[in-house]
């Protein structure tokens, strides 16, 4: 058996009576019932995923799986595949914006080289190249499906060795130029919607850019076929390195019992990735954000999962991750340290009927 099958079957429901627990716990603290809204909710979900009201995020990592797309020889980024490599190594130097917010969160930042176009160094970089970067989809496979397997089972194994260290928190990010056109090309055909729906301009295309982006989906769906029912099918024809491994993280995560935070479109293509292979790896999904990507909305509707922010942010690297962890302390404050209506001697609030 090898790693996938074994990791799905690992991952069990959350438990409900951890939650229950949890929500007493809120209603039992002296302020009006649920106020605090998502970040209750969250907290009460967090205890459901570890199978205890005692929730300890002390430790967190964000994922960074870096990768290059051969679809951008058809000219659908603003910039070429050279920066992929050139914001991995800032990454391993503490140099890009994913690395100032990780900084003030309290957070480890992890990049990978799982499809750099060029070898790429940096003493904090994790090597698990599988590719120099996948091939123009729009003209065959973006890989074959068995090293799109090998790149799920790689964020599988990078999550399992993170929460054997002691993370109890991860976080996901990505950087490729061209991984848009990818996670859009993913979407569409996992959603069964057109291209132009769940299509974006990324990091900055022109109008025409954007049709040439759309007609490259189009393209490479026409091409390889992928089969909407199998996911590793669609990852290995359209996807990506990044989004195979982020998928993996996400089912590593859940096997693990840990809360793993979707960061923005990427990310969450990958998510759905993940759910599709196992639907119960959705019981340890957040969400940290909406992306203003046109499929943002759509994607956590697919999901069933709230943002805590709606912050107009589509820079990827894992940013919209990092910001929410400090809500996360914030609420986990609030729920270990108050006092309780016993402890302050006042009636506790009724639950509307």
């Amino acid at each position: 058996m090898g790693l996938l099958e074994k990791t799905v079957r690992e991952i069990t429901p959350a438990d409900e009576r951890a939650a229950q627990a949890a929500r007493r716990r809120w209603d039992s603290i002296a302020k009006p019932l649920h106020s605090l809204g998502l970040l209750e909710d969250a907290v009460v979900r967090i205890a459901a995923m570890g199978g205890s009201p005692d929730v300890d995020l002390s430790r967190r990592a964000i994922v960074a799986m870096c990768a290059d797309h051969g679809v951008v020889a058809e000219g659908v980024t603003q910039t070429g595949q050279e920066v992929t490599a050139i914001v991995t190594e800032n990454m391993s130097k503490g140099d890009t914006s994913v690395c100032c917010m990780a900084r003030v969160a309290g957070a480890e930042l992890v990049p990978v080289d799982i499809g750099v176009a060029r070898p790429v160094e940096g003493a904090r970089i994790l090597q698990r190249n599988l590719m120099r970067g996948t091939r123009n989809m729009t003209r065959e496979p973006a890989m074959d499906r068995e090293t799109c397997v090998r790149a799920i089972e790689t964020g599988i194994q990078i999550a399992q060795e993170l929460c054997a260290s002691g993370v109890k928190l991860l976080g996901t990010g990505e950087m490729g130029i061209g991984n848009t056109t990818a996670s859009s090309a993913v979407v569409s055909v996992l959603l069964g919607v057109e291209p132009e729906t769940v299509t974006g301009r990324g990091a900055g295309l022109s109008s025409e850019g954007l049709a040439r982006k759309v007609d490259a989906i189009r393209r490479a769906v026409a091409v390889n076929q992928p089969d909407p029912t199998d996911p590793v099918d669609v990852l290995s024809k359209v996807g990506g390195l990044d989004l195979a491994g982020l998928a993996g993280v996400f089912l590593g995560g859940a096997a693990c019992r840990v809360p793993v935070l979707v960061d923005g479109f990427i990310s969450a293509a990958a998510a759905l990735c993940a759910v599709r292979l196992c639907p119960a790896a959705g019981d340890y999904l957040l969400a940290s954000h909406v992306s203003a990507e046109p499929a943002g909305e759509l994607l956590l509707e697919a999901l069933g999962l709230t943002p805590f922010l709606r912050a107009r942010m589509c820079l990827g690297e894992g940013t919209g991750t990092a910001a929410v962890m400090p809500l996360l302390d914030m609420a986990l404050a609030v729920y270990r340290e108050m006092a309780t209506f016993d402890e302050i001697e006042v009636e506790a609030y009724q639950p509307l009927t």
